[in-house]
């Protein structure tokens, strides 16, 4: 029987292969037979209740704390960060990719944003060209990612999206999210700015180096590559 969600639900499938796994081995020293509600902890004294917690809050969550009161790491099981230079340079290839669909469009339809007589910008025109160019960079970037984790430029450099929760795929919510933070500014507003920003939040951020629209989705950018 397939483990695929509904249709609609979301959600990644139960067989992604990038699930981080549940930790398995023999059972600690010290625990007694039988059920665990026979002789809780092994006869020994409970653990001290844990207050610590994820990055983006605590308890209740995939960001509960460890044994002994010390965060988990979300880290544990997934592959290493991808580094923030190669990220950068497959954003740069999926910009080009999308920018070359996007001029052919509002060529075919006449609404470019200059004129091929001169550099006259008209402002309705203009607008026109954002709103093309913000639908499919939001479309593309939530398609790829939603479906592989990988947009072409991550795949052909070796890199993924994953939940920091569990390292999965994202949902195609999760993927929204994360794609409408990273494109709609640099859209309709201050491209080059914005693009610096969110995505070169990555290169200084610590410890899960995330860029904005990263922090938004809850996700990272791992490597796939041995």
């Amino acid at each position: 029987m397939s483990t695929e969600p509904p249709p609609g639900s979301g959600q990644p499938p139960e067989d992604d292969p990038f699930r981080k796994k549940p930790p398995s081995g023999p059972p600690d020293e010290g625990q007694g037979p039988g059920s665990p509600y026979d002789t809780p902890y092994g006869g020994a004294q409970p653990p001290p209740p844990s207050y610590g917690g994820g990055p983006y809050g605590a308890g209740g969550g995939p960001y509960d704390s460890g044994a002994g009161g010390h965060p988990a790491d979300p880290l544990a099981g997934m592959p290493p960060l991808a580094d923030s230079g190669r990220r950068t340079l497959a954003r740069i290839i999926d910009m080009i990719l999308v920018l070359i669909v996007v001029w052919l469009l509002t060529w075919a339809f006449g609404v470019r944003e200059y004129e091929v007589n001169g550099d006259k910008m008209e402002v309705g025109k203009s607008f026109a060209q954002s709103l093309v160019a913000a639908v499919l960079f939001v479309g593309y970037d939530t398609l790829m990612t939603a479906r592989s984790g990988r947009t072409l430029g991550k795949k052909w450099l070796g890199m993924r999206v994953a939940d920091l929760s569990d390292g999965a795929t994202p949902s195609a919510q999760t993927s929204l999210v994360r794609a409408l933070v990273l494109w709609l500014p640099f859209a309709f507003c201050c491209a080059c700015v914005w693009t610096v920003i969110c995505g070169g939040w990555s290169f200084f951020d610590k410890p899960y180096k995330q860029g904005l629209h990263d922090k938004a989705a809850k996700t990272v950018v791992v490597s796939t590559r041995n």
